[in-house]
């Protein structure tokens, strides 16, 4: 995952200042044909480029709308995929039209033409990877995220098609996006499985001046025997 941070601090949503305890993850997409990061995120960094009609969303009301999510993934301006944190992950946003506001943390995957695949896959592998981050972040699992749709059918949130109107084009699904997730942090939370040592014992001498005892146990110990001891019989 390639992450960096923009904050949008011109946004009405950011301004509000107001924040949640996150419960879950809601997925997104934008809804329209345009790939690129700084459609939604501004200004230039030197990696979004710029944004000749400056209708990013690091304004007040962007397109007179209430609109704000906690991340963008995209295309920079040299074609590479890259996730943009726009709010702070705890930060209430403007995302669901609904109660997931209070409980979710939201992010908007930027829509092509919804037919290139390798676009597709590059933007979905960043989304999995993001919420792997986040799950392990928050203590979340993969039955902890859902999209705009499910959300919807939940009640939760308002009436949006996102994700499922694009995954299925190339054989996704939510349920195989909570999957690869759930693979990719059970690899990334694999422990490495503890070594059993096979420990010699050495007796190094018996001595009747105790002086020389603990001389010759000083010598064991600074070799590396730090289980060497007198034993007195």
């Amino acid at each position: 995952m390639k992450l960096r941070k923009l904050l949008l601090t011109n946004n009405a949503c950011y301004k509000a200042g107001k924040t949640i305890t996150p419960k879950g993850i809601m997925v997104h997409s934008t809804g329209a044909n345009n790939p690129w990061l700084k459609r939604y995120v501004g200004p230039d960094d030197g990696l979004l480029g710029k944004n000749q009609y400056n209708n990013h969303w690091n304004q007040d009301k962007p397109g007179g709308r209430e609109v704000c999510v906690h991340a963008f993934i995209g295309k920079l301006a040299d074609g590479s995929i890259a996730t943009y944190q726009t709010l702070p992950w705890n930060h209430r946003g403007w995302h669901a039209g609904g109660a997931a506001n209070n409980t979710h943390i939201g992010f908007e995957i930027c829509e092509d033409g919804l037919t290139d695949a390798s676009y597709f896959s590059a933007v979905y592998n960043e989304a999995v990877a993001l919420c792997v981050y986040l799950c392990k972040l928050y203590g979340f699992s993969e039955k902890d995220i859902i999209c705009h749709s499910e959300g919807y059918k939940r009640g939760i949130a308002s009436n949006h098609a996102d994700v499922m109107h694009w995954f299925p084009k190339h054989g996704k699904s939510m349920d195989t996006f909570r999957a690869d997730v759930k693979k990719l942090l059970s690899a990334e939370n694999k422990t490495v499985e503890p070594v059993n040592k096979k420990y010699y014992r050495v007796q190094i001498g018996a001595y009747s001046d105790k002086v020389n005892a603990n001389a010759q146990l000083a010598k064991a110990k600074k070799a590396g025997f730090t289980d060497a001891f007198i034993k007195y019989d």
